[in-house]
């Protein structure tokens, strides 16, 4: 759907965020993994789909707040997760950083309302 949608996916992002509020809510590693990944996805799919999305950040980024610090610090050793973009605070930080490169303006201030340890990847 999202790479073929085109201009269909704009007009649907209001009914796709009650679903996206319910996956995030059940607070399960593994169905966050695949909201964020399909989150990634929906954003850089079209032109103002990012900027669509910042109405609903207060619906979103409540989880996004919660598991941000969920990193994994093994010192020396290799964490194959990485590869496999399965570590949550590293796509949390990724989602977030593509929601402020692609939601306009205003973006970075609901962020930071949501999320106050957010750091700009746009303003340094």
């Amino acid at each position: 759907m999202l790479e073929h949608g085109g201009s269909k996916i704009l007009p649907v992002i209001p009914q796709l965020i009650i679903p996206f509020k319910t996956a995030l809510n059940t607070r399960d590693a593994g169905i966050i993994v695949v909201v964020l990944k399909v989150l990634q996805q929906l954003v850089v799919s079209g032109d103002m789909i990012g900027e669509a999305l910042v109405p609903y950040y207060r619906q979103l980024l409540p989880v996004f707040n919660i598991f941000k610090n969920h990193k994994i610090n093994v010192g020396d050793k290799i964490v194959y997760n990485q590869r496999k973009r399965l570590v949550l605070g590293d796509l949390i930080q990724e989602t977030l950083e593509l929601f402020e490169i692609h939601g306009g303006e205003d973006a970075f201030i609901n962020i930071k309302y949501m999320i106050p340890t957010y750091e700009s990847c746009v303003l340094n």
